[in-house]
């Protein structure tokens, strides 16, 4: 068993295809399914079950796929520090963010990182706080910026807190309430609502604020993207709610601030153990010291993402 051979695993299962596997890591596909076989009868064990119309792990695969993974990233990491230690930054950066991630301007962030370290390869993967945090414990994800209501701290990890602010309601322009500056949360009670699905972060602060009120609405919408989301309020389908701090980014869509309004915070965070160097060094580029990223984790933390 060696790298490459965990290489291709890890590529077919993430594309589900073995020609685009074989793409993604320049080989021709006989090649790749050649080695994967390979390694099959080393484990004495089928990895993917395949079809004429589709690829997916068998029980064995999905045990094998964590290990591999982390295998990879092992390997990666040992290059990315004798790199390091000669001066050089190199790797992969793996970053993960909520979509509505507004206590930084992240493209600008990544963009300062990348002319500094031109060596390092940059993924961006956008998501919902709970499964980001999952991914920096896993070691799939170097650092994530989450939103999350008030008192809430993920567990497992390390993190700062960026930001905190209040969550508004917008509204078609052709809206009633459109004329209106502040409103409270009973007003908007006979209103359907468009929302993030239920279990996630984003739909917790507003869950949570509307019970607190004693305010009952109704989420007609459930969908997982800010686009969509503002798509749906142009549309006068629905009045949904966004951080403050975001509103900037759709200029077209009337703002109506809430007297009880829900409240969120951002963070930052990154794995629970030293950060590699790429890690390090994009913490760096944001203003956080090596002596901070490499601090214990906050034992007596408040309730988290477990």
């Amino acid at each position: 068993m060696d790298l490459q051979q965990m290489r291709y695993v890890v590529a077919v299962a993430e594309t589900s295809n073995f020609t685009r596997a074989a793409e993604q890591c320049l080989v021709v596909q006989s090649a790749l399914s050649h080695q994967i076989a390979r390694l099959e009868r080393e484990l004495g064990a089928k990895l993917f079950d395949r079809t004429s119309r589709r690829v997916r792990l068998t029980p064995a695969g999905e045990a094998f796929l964590p290990a591999a993974r982390q295998a990879l990233d092992a390997a990666e990491r040992a290059r990315a520090e004798v790199s390091a230690a000669t001066g050089e930054i190199r790797g992969r950066l793996a970053v993960g963010a909520i979509p509505t991630v507004a206590a930084i301007d992240l493209p600008a962030a990544l963009k300062r990182f990348h002319l500094r370290h031109r060596q390092v390869r940059i993924s961006l993967r956008s998501g919902a706080s709970e499964e980001l945090t999952e991914r920096v414990r896993q070691g799939t994800l170097d650092v994530a910026f989450l939103g999350l209501p008030l008192g809430v701290r993920p567990k497992g990890v390390r993190g700062r807190e960026l930001a905190r602010g209040d969550l508004v309601a917008m509204v078609a322009p052709d809206h009633p309430l459109a004329g209106r500056d502040r409103v409270d949360l009973g007003e908007l009670s006979d209103e359907p609502f468009v929302d993030f699905p239920p279990g996630t972060a984003a739909r917790a602060q507003s869950d949570e604020a509307f019970t607190a009120a004693g305010v009952r609405r109704e989420v007609a919408f459930e969908v997982t993207t800010v686009d969509f989301i503002a798509r749906l309020i142009r549309q006068g389908l629905g009045v949904g709610l966004l951080p403050a701090a975001f509103v900037s980014e759709l200029p077209d869509l009337p703002v109506l601030r809430l007297r009880d309004a829900p409240a969120r915070m951002e963070h930052l965070i990154w794995s629970r153990f030293a950060p590699s160097p790429v890690a390090a060094a994009f913490l760096a580029t944001l203003g956080i010291p090596a002596a901070e990223s490499s601090r214990s984790p906050d034992a007596g933390a408040t309730p988290g993402l477990e």
